[in-house]
């Protein structure tokens, strides 16, 4: 109740906006529960076909905050990626069946963004089959840029979906010292350009780092969800920044 009052209680001006967004969510039931409960409007991105994906996803809209369908894809080197995962072996129609299962599992998303993808997200021909099929869902997505070849957003922007990309893994680095390090790279992006996408995943370090400083985020930044950014014009901006 007293993080809820201060995030109420933030002044109106505000340096920059932020999205917050806990990825991962769907395998463990007391992280995501943590995960849903934590104040202000942090998306919550669940992974399709989880023991608790429907829960999560009911419980995280029932508290007012967005979810995104956290969708597998295939990774550089082998690696699986999960239920439910997009590979470059798939037709288009099986691309398509594939993401209508996972949408039915993760229900209400307003948008993707995907889980690991270092493989697919380079692909521009099934990246192009993708932002078709969210186009006639009216779905957003949000580049997780696993890798620096990604081409989604450029896709994206081809094809008219809204869009915008990830700017800091807050948990890139383990422990309390990587937290603190993924919290002075977000301030220098908010700093820097005003406006800043921020994914962390639900470990009980990054939980309770990321229910500690959320105050003082919401004292010194707008917390939007990610939507918010791209009604402010935040994907138009995105998708004209150069890949790192």
């Amino acid at each position: 109740m007293r993080a809820a009052a201060l995030l109420l209680a933030a002044p109106a001006a505000f340096a920059g906006e932020l999205a917050l967004v806990v990825d991962d969510l769907g395998y463990d039931r007391a992280a995501g529960l943590r995960a849903v409960a934590l104040p202000g409007p942090v998306a919550c991105a669940v992974l399709p076909h989880g023991p608790y994906s429907r829960l999560l996803a009911e419980a995280a809209r029932a508290r007012g905050k967005e979810v995104l369908l956290h969708l597998p894809m295939a990774a550089v080197g082998g690696r699986d990626p999960g239920p439910g995962a997009i590979g470059l072996h798939m037709t288009r129609a099986e691309l398509e069946r594939a993401l209508t299962r996972a949408l039915a599992s993760v229900p209400g998303a307003a948008g993707v963004n995907n889980h690991m993808g270092s493989l697919i997200t380079r692909h521009p021909g099934h990246m192009a089959w993708l932002m078709r099929a969210l186009r006639r869902r009216g779905l957003y997505f949000l580049d997780s840029r696993t890798t620096a070849a990604t081409v989604a957003e450029r896709l994206a922007a081809e094809e008219g979906v809204a869009h915008l990309r990830r700017d800091v893994f807050l948990d890139a680095e383990p422990g309390p010292e990587g937290l603190r390090a993924g919290l002075a790279r977000l301030r220098r992006r908010l700093a820097r350009q005003g406006h800043a996408v921020a994914i962390f995943h639900p470990s009980p370090a990054a939980l309770a780092f990321v229910a500690r400083v959320l105050p003082a985020l919401a004292r010194e930044h707008r917390l939007v969800p990610p939507s918010a950014l791209l009604a402010r014009g935040g994907a138009t901006r995105l998708a004209a920044r150069p890949s790192r």
